[in-house]
């Protein structure tokens, strides 16, 4: 039976997601590609973007095969990405940004800390444009990287016709459409959306003069057609040409766009993967120091977007488990079950807490292990752990698990704390990416935030937000509150435990300690290193 559908493709840090999603949000296929990280050394991380056009290719034909739609029934494609650089010269080949010149290596991923001196260059500055980022640029956002590109491989950076945002260069290679997102660029470009420009004073100051002219031209709202498959992108993911492609947008985003979309006052998004974004709109700009934005247009049209962030989340779970020696034990466990691991894991917790109600008493862990997004603003944070003892086994391991998601949790509480202190009123929590798939982690959250989780029947809001986007710039919604509200479901509610208040009141404020503890013990020792 023929119906009409929508192609939602999301890139993550290590996968590409391809949905198939009706007009009424049901998905119909989902596929998933695995792609790479190359990391040469400590905080340099690095992509190609030939692999993840290769993946994007791959994910749509074997969703659209496992769908078994007509193909005309294929009305619009919505891309979104990480927030991560691609360099392309004239001719659309990437160039690379490796230091040993790897040429398949041309995206610099948005987790990559190499532009840290110039990220404080670029604060250094005190432009008025920094106000519009919470006060201070930061180094996972494109200027440092691109500065750094400069500096480093000044005939590199020459070369370069186009630094692309990774969602608009999807666009891009998809339509051969040369624009960008007002998402991207305001987001992470310190593009002043609500004046249509750079700060040029902002440019000039630290050497980049000439950025505006190696990005798009062309600026687009979210939801907005960006133009038409090209017949060799069509050919590559097998689908007829001139379907319509969206603007790009930012991955977190078009999760955010799915869960408050239709319910924006009030509603505080949180899309947990490798990272976590707290996304919060609101019809005035309200600075929030530490806390990016606000961003006019950014994410839902007519709103001004707030972002907080911790820059490890998913990753930091996983890089705790596997430090641990009873990781090979747990994953031969879940091999021969066939059970997942988080799910084993989450029972090892639940035994411990038959046992000890409270396991995380005497444990506490600052999640700061790859520096501190929001509200801290601070690249060079370190994470620590108090508490340690020659425990081992399990019940070692199910212990530091749940202090690290409770550490987790705790950052978003700062970061929620922080916008309300700024005048936010957060009234409601919607939950998206893969957190959502993790029950512990969900109660956590709640019990620590003392609020609600609320879910969507869609567990993969974020590629849902991407086909949202096609939706309505082939013109099936007017608007994307319109597709919101007709395309994504409620799902589950998390609800927060009062009886477990009392406890994380009182470990609460040993986390944000630990972060003055860890800094005073790195600044005596910066200054026995430069006295």
């Amino acid at each position: 039976m023929s119906q009409t559908c929508f192609i939602g493709i999301d890139v993550g840090s290590s996968s590409v997601r391809a949905g198939v999603f009706t007009a009424c949000g049901q998905r119909v296929a989902f596929a998933v590609h695995p792609i790479s990280q190359f990391h040469p050394r400590t905080n340099l991380v690095e992509q190609s973007s030939t692999e993840i056009w290769q993946a994007v290719c791959g994910a749509v034909r074997e969703a659209t095969t496992l769908a078994a739609l007509p193909a005309q029934d294929i009305r619009s494609i919505g891309f979104d990405a990480t927030c991560s650089l691609v360099v392309v010269n004239e001719r659309g080949q990437g160039i690379s940004v490796a230091e040993d010149g790897e040429p398949e290596r041309d995206i610099i991923m948005w987790m990559d800390h190499r532009a840290t001196r110039e990220a404080a260059d670029i604060n250094g500055t005190g432009d008025e444009a920094l106000r519009f980022v919470g006060g201070e640029v930061s180094v996972e956002m494109e200027l440092p990287k691109a500065l750094w590109l400069k500096r480093h491989f000044p005939q590199r950076y020459q070369q370069a016709w186009r630094l692309f945002d990774l969602a608009d260069y999807l666009v891009w290679r998809a339509t051969g459409a040369d624009v960008a997102s007002v998402c991207t660029l305001a987001c992470k470009w310190n593009y002043l959306s609500h004046q249509s420009s750079f700060s040029q004073p902002l440019l000039d100051a630290v050497g980049l003069s000439d950025l505006p002219s190696k990005v798009p031209g062309t600026v687009l709202p979210p939801g907005e057609r960006a133009g038409y498959l090209n017949a060799e992108s069509a050919l590559a993911m097998g689908l007829p040409p001139n379907i319509v492609v969206a603007s790009g947008i930012i991955d977190a985003h078009a999760g955010g766009l799915a869960l408050v979309g239709s319910q924006p006052a009030g509603n505080l998004a949180l899309i947990g993967g490798t990272s976590n974004c707290h996304m919060l709109v609101s019809l005035e700009p309200l600075m929030v120091p530490g806390v990016w934005g606000p961003y006019w247009d950014a994410m839902l049209p007519g709103w001004w977007l707030n972002e907080g962030g911790q820059s490890a989340a998913g990753s930091l779970v996983e890089w705790t488990l596997r430090q641990n020696e009873t990781w090979p034990a747990l994953q031969a466990q879940a091999q021969q079950s066939g059970e997942n691991s988080y799910s084993i894991l989450n029972g090892w917790v639940a035994s411990l807490e038959q046992r000890e109600p409270w396991p995380t008493a005497q444990l506490h862990v600052l999640a700061d292990h790859h520096g501190n997004r929001s509200p801290r603003a601070n690249p060079l944070a370190r994470g620590a752990v108090s508490g340690l003892t020659l425990e081992r086994g399990p019940d070692a391991l199910a212990r530091l698990y749940l202090a690290t998601l409770q550490a987790i949790a705790y950052g978003t509480r700062h970061i929620i704390d922080t916008m309300t202190a700024a005048g936010h009123r957060i009234e409601r929590i919607t939950a998206g990416g893969g957190v959502t798939k993790n029950p512990l982690w969900l109660r956590e959250y709640a019990n620590i935030t003392g609020r609600d989780i609320h879910l969507s029947s869609e567990e993969d809001a974020v590629t849902l937000g991407a086909a949202m986007m096609g939706a309505v710039a082939c013109g099936y919604y007017a608007n994307l509150p319109q597709a919101a509200a007709e395309m994504v479901k409620p799902g589950a509610i998390q609800r927060a435990d009062p009886a477990t208040a009392g406890f994380h009141q009182a470990k609460y404020p040993l986390y944000l300690q630990m972060y003055q503890h860890q800094q005073q013990a790195a600044d005596a020792m910066q200054t026995w290193l430069n006295p």
